[in-house]
């Protein structure tokens, strides 16, 4: 094997990248012109990530981002699943303000009356589902740069590729993965807090 070629196997598609770090493709671009991750590019003009690129940024992202979120909006009609979460952020970020919805429309009110940092949103629930209440919160200028989580029990390539065509910045399977939830949380809000920084 040549030199080109073992270097070729080290790098991923944005696809790839995107799948590995549980993010959206959209996300990962961002980071990419943000020069938040580091990225060659093909002799034919394709952006590709080096592993050990990726792992460096996860490596950073481990040290976290405290204060991050003040406001979290849960929206799960399982309650059970809904306390869990709220647990999780009391430990992980106990200086956050938790708030949950069982319903779509219970959090379309939250929403415009609390205007939370960050959204985690299961897709399946009766009446409006979490694909609607993503695009609501996508296409209102005023929600449309909170990050969303989206989370389903049913994690099939169909649905996830549908909510992050909604718009959300990740999709994550039931039952959550603590871990792969903080991660996550750590690059959306760090992400968001260091654009904002940025711009002020």
């Amino acid at each position: 094997m040549t030199e080109r070629e073992k270097a070729s196997e080290d790098l991923l598609t944005p696809g790839e990248a995107a799948k590995l770090l549980h993010v959206s493709p959209v996300t990962l671009r961002h980071w990419a012109i943000d020069q938040k991750l580091n990225f060659v590019v093909t002799p034919g003009g394709h952006r590709r990530f080096r592993i050990a690129d990726i792992q460096e940024f996860v490596a950073a992202s481990k040290k976290g981002y405290p204060n991050a979120a003040s406001t979290v909006l849960i929206v799960d009609d399982d309650s059970h699943h809904a306390r869990f979460l709220a647990d999780f952020f009391a430990d992980f970020q106990p200086e956050t303000t938790t708030l949950i919805a069982d319903n779509g429309f219970k959090a379309a009110d939250l929403l415009h009356r609390f205007r939370p940092d960050l959204v985690l949103l299961d897709l399946m629930m009766p009446g409006m589902n979490g694909f609607d209440v993503c695009k609501h919160i996508k296409t209102d200028s005023i929600s449309a740069g909170i990050p969303v989580i989206a989370m389903t029990g049913f994690p099939s390539r169909e649905n996830v590729e549908r909510i992050l065509e909604a718009g959300a910045e990740s999709c994550l399977g039931k039952p959550i993965d603590l871990a792969d939830l903080r991660f996550t949380i750590r690059q959306l809000i760090g992400t968001t807090n260091d654009i904002e920084s940025s711009s002020a």
